[in-house]
């Protein structure tokens, strides 16, 4: 018997114009999309603008777009953030993102991909992995991270030298799937309560 592929929602945490997120993001979900394990979707705010949270949605599409976000994190069986670091934590889009949703991270499993200066966005996903703690997720040890991510992608938006980035993403796509699997059989046969 073989086991349904895994939906691997990728969020991409900032929505500032001109931003470098999409760059990190379009390669990772080419990893992923890769593999025969996993199904991906792409979670961009920026192009599905979300409501603040205690606000309603501004018009019919800001509420589309919540749906959709909402039904796509609650599908997931595992989720990766590509995360910037600002301020030494992460953009405020995301935090809402994260704070508009609950169930939906529950007994699932959170991996990171991030990018920045000479931190490589580590700071960010330190404070990530507190908040969804919080939320009753796993988050994943390892990590790839991109330290002055701007020198490692050419203008096309395609890795320099991707020989130990795609080694990287395995690695973590690899842990993604065994966390990913062992929690959807484990809430399958026993649903988490929180």
């Amino acid at each position: 018997m073989t086991e349904s592929p895994l939906r691997v929602a990728i969020i991409i945490g900032s929505t500032r114009e001109g931003r470098f997120g999409a760059r990190v993001a379009d390669w990772f979900a080419e990893q992923a999309a890769a593999r025969s394990d996993m199904i991906v979707d792409v979670v961009d705010q920026s192009r599905r603008p979300l409501p603040e949270v205690g606000a309603e949605p501004a018009d019919d599409e800001q509420a589309d777009a919540a749906a959709w976000v909402r039904r796509t994190l609650d599908a997931a069986d595992a989720f990766v953030i590509v995360t910037p670091e600002y301020n030494h934590s992460y953009p405020a889009p995301l935090k809402n993102l994260i704070d508009l949703h609950y169930t939906e991270w529950r007994a699932k499993p959170v991996a990171f991909v991030s990018y920045g200066g000479m931190a490589g966005g580590q700071r960010a996903v330190e404070h990530l992995r507190q908040v969804l703690a919080e939320l009753h997720a796993t988050t994943i040890r390892d990590t790839v991270s991109f330290h002055n991510a701007w020198d490692d992608f050419d203008a096309d938006g395609r890795l320099r030298n991707p020989s130990a980035s795609n080694a990287a993403a395995k690695v973590l796509l690899d842990q993604l799937a065994w966390w990913a699997h062992a929690l959807r059989e484990a809430r399958a046969k026993r649903p988490y309560a929180a």
